[in-house]
This record gives C-alpha cells, sequence and structure tokens, in this order.
C-alpha cells in the first residue's frame, strides 16, 4: 500500500517536471525527489547516493536545508558510497498540494587552474594583486570586485569561475560573497540570529543559509 502511494505520487512528479529535467539537467544527473519527508523518485547516473524509494531525508542534508530554508540550496559534499565529492543542488517543489524537493547530483568538476594572482581595475590602472592578499571577493550590480586592504578592483573572472580556482582557505557564504577564512576577525550573529562575518577590516558580511553548513564544516565551529 505505501509503495503504491509512492510509486502514484512519483508518477505526479514525473508528469510535472519532465519537460524541465529533459530540457535543464544533462544526462549524467542523478535526480531523486522526496514529498513531505520521504523519497518518492530516484534515478542514478553517474553518481549513485544510494537513495531507496520510501527512505526518509537525511538530517542536515541539502533536502531537509531546502525543506526547512523553502529555498534552492546547492553543495559540494564528500561521497560516502564512493571516491570524491558531488555537487548536489536542491529545489522547493509542489507535489498534490505537499511540500517536495527536487534534488540533481553532479559529479563535482575538476577545479581548474589555481588562481596566485589576480589582476583589478581601479578606474584607468589595472593592478596584478597576490591572491593571499585578497580579504573577500564581492558580487555587486552585475560586476564582480576584489577588496585588498581597503581598496575596491574591479575584476574580470565570474564568481563561478573564482570558486573553482581559489585556494582552499576561500569559501563561498552567499552568492554575492566569496571570503579569506585567514582575514575573518569574528563570527557574530545579526539582530536576525543569522550568522555574520567580520572581516579584519571591519566589514561584516552576511552568511546565507545555504552555505552555513559548508563554513561550519570548513572551520569546525
Amino acid at each position: 500500500m505505501i509503495e503504491s502511494i509512492y510509486r502514484d505520487l512519483a508518477e505526479d512528479v514525473i508528469v510535472q517536471y519532465t519537460s524541465l529535467l529533459q530540457d535543464w539537467t544533462p544526462q549524467e544527473a542523478t535526480i531523486a525527489i522526496a514529498v513531505e519527508n520521504n523519497y518518492v523518485y530516484y534515478a542514478p547516473q553517474q553518481v549513485d547516493i544510494q537513495i531507496s524509494i520510501g527512505q526518509s531525508i537525511a538530517p542536515t542534508s541539502i533536502a531537509q536545508l531546502v525543506y526547512e530554508s523553502g529555498r534552492k540550496v546547492e553543495q559540494t559534499i564528500d561521497n560516502p558510497y564512493g571516491s570524491g565529492s558531488y555537487h548536489g543542488i536542491g529545489y522547493p517543489i509542489t507535489v498534490r498540494e505537499k511540500k517536495g524537493v527536487l534534488l540533481i547530483v553532479l559529479p563535482s568538476r575538476k577545479k581548474e587552474k589555481p588562481l596566485y594572482f589576480i589582476t583589478g581595475r581601479n578606474e584607468d590602472e589595472w593592478q596584478p594583486i597576490p591572491i593571499e592578499d585578497v580579504s573577500f571577493f564581492e558580487s555587486l550590480n552585475k560586476k564582480n570586485w576584489c577588496y585588498q586592504q581597503n581598496e575596491l578592483f574591479q575584476i574580470s573572472l565570474t564568481m563561478k569561475d573564482l570558486a573553482n580556482r581559489l585556494p582552499e582557505y576561500f569559501i563561498r557564504i552567499h552568492r554575492s560573497y566569496i571570503i579569506n577564512i585567514r582575514n575573518i576577525s569574528k563570527i557574530t550573529r545579526d539582530f536576525a540570529s543569522n550568522l555574520l562575518i567580520v572581516m579584519k577590516d571591519g566589514k561584516q558580511l552576511p552568511v546565507s543559509q545555504s552555505y552555513v553548513t559548508d563554513l561550519r564544516k570548513a572551520l569546525e565551529f
């Protein structure tokens, strides 16, 4: 009886999201769908995270974070069932007026050539900046910026490029911020109890809920 319920839910999901999945997900993508805390659909491809139909979503998982936040969650996670890591993206969905999660799992891309310096522009001047001297990167008004010792430089690399090429002591805390953890002064909370990073230059940067787990794991707190 329970398996029949899950099968019916899965069929509804497939009908509702088939065109989306075909148009927007690569062939190597593993797809999982959960409805009200249980997985109802699982189609493994290149990365198998060993989900079974009817299985409850795990605490601290991407699916759980999507349920709690009601927003898209994106993380790179070590795969306990195989070598390397995988990149997971979770989306909130609705199935028969029930809360659900669409989870897309992709193999992590190998990092590109690492950055040792970055060239920033300030008006009509260009300055090579050693990566270790950068406090943080910001995406603002469709442009990307580099902060170094209270100086601001415009850069040509995208946030995605930076995430793939920066050393491990940089971490993304928000869709708009990638920070140098060596330049953190302290971690506190704002008036709404959200995590807030205070850099050594005094700037305060918000931590998006989507990146809290990555930050806690990196800094072990």
